[in-house]
């Protein structure tokens, strides 16, 4: 039986991609092992798949100043020797990164034992984990063209990001019926990423007296922002996350307003939904989701606020524009040439683990 070791972590997106792969592994007959952080949110996502899930020490390593910039290296290094022991006890023939900084001592630790390691870079520019753990890398996957230049010639590989099926498989009528929601009354669907944003969600919950005129408003507003003075009103349905009902609820929505984090840009891709795009300011991250979304905008898939620019006017208007005018998203979002992701992915798994 092959064996394979999954990493990544900090975020959802930087796990979602490897769920992504689980059923095909397991078809293929790999024996499926998962390294993370201690308490991350990688550890009860993965577990609720009963999948062996291993926590070392983790560190992470800032642009900034910061007091634990002193500390977190001993934590890496920690983190680096707990990793090796791992790989030395599991004997597995590949690693596959989906990258956070738990994930750079696995794959250092993944070239000193000699297995090939294979990452994942989600956003146009790699981040400072990926940068890191690039030279250990057997190949480097990534979901944009313009991401190749950053990247090692022998080493890159174009995927685009692995998706899970059951997204693909939504029913419209199952989502409305969760929220409550009539037939005939469009969807916007909100979604501020997995821990929320409440700058959004003020925004949007200011608007909800003229939204709910036209729209029907499905807001996951991230974990301890719901407001309970909104629970009965008609026409809006808010939960802080979605599990295995959110491909209805995706199916349900006809617009969707999002971050831009890589991998949620490619599944609203990949369903082909037109979306409004708000990216992490460059003050709150390293600006990669305001690439990540000129991107798309340039594509003809979605349109772009700043968060600076980001009040009621702006985004009333821009809800109109996109609604009315969705089906010219749709269609540019049609013509992309959006690989097989996970099944491109694979292959350079199976390869790698034939060849270890």
């Amino acid at each position: 039986m092959k064996r394979i070791i999954l990493t990544g972590g900090g975020t959802a997106g930087h796990v979602t991609p490897n769920i992504a792969l689980l059923p095909r592994l397991k078809e293929l007959g790999y024996e499926i092992h998962y390294i993370g952080s201690y308490n991350g949110i990688e550890r009860k996502l993965i577990e609720q798949y009963h999948i062996p899930y291993y926590g070392i020490s983790s560190g992470k390593l800032r642009r900034y100043f910061d007091w634990k910039n002193f500390s977190d290296p001993f934590k890496v290094l920690k983190g680096y020797g707990q990793a090796r022991s791992l790989l030395k006890k599991l004997k597995p023939d590949v690693v596959f990164s989906k990258g956070g900084f738990v994930s750079v001592p696995v794959v250092m630790a993944a070239k000193h034992r000699k297995i090939p390691a294979i990452i994942h870079e989600s956003d146009i520019t790699p981040g400072l984990a990926n940068k890191l753990a690039i030279p250990n890398a057997y190949k480097v996957c990534c979901n944009f063209p313009e991401t190749l230049k950053y990247l090692p010639t022998e080493k890159a590989v174009l995927t685009g990001s692995p998706i899970r099926k059951e997204l693909l498989s939504g029913n419209r009528l199952n989502g409305l019926a969760y929220c409550h929601f009539q037939s005939g009354k469009p969807v916007i669907l909100i979604i501020g990423g997995s821990s929320g944003s409440q700058f959004i969600n003020e925004i949007v919950r200011s608007l909800l007296p003229e939204l709910l005129q036209t729209y029907q408003v499905l807001h996951l507003c991230g974990k301890g922002n719901l407001d309970a003075s909104r629970n009965n009103t008609t026409g809006y349905a808010q939960f802080e996350y979605a599990n295995k009902e959110l491909s209805d609820l995706f199916a349900a929505a006809d617009i969707v307003i999002s971050r831009a984090g890589a991998n949620a840009i490619c599944e609203l891709l990949a369903l082909r939904k037109p979306n409004i795009l708000i990216p992490l300011s460059a003050n709150a991250s390293r600006g990669d989701q305001i690439l990540n979304a000129r991107s798309f905008e340039r594509q003809g898939y979605s349109i772009v606020i700043e968060e600076e620019q980001l009040n009621q006017t702006v985004l009333r208007d821009s809800i109109d524009k996109l609604y009315k005018n969705r089906s010219q998203y749709i269609k540019a979002m049609e013509k992309s040439k959006q690989l097989n992701s996970v099944e491109t992915v694979i292959q350079l798994i199976e390869h790698a683990a034939e060849n270890a």
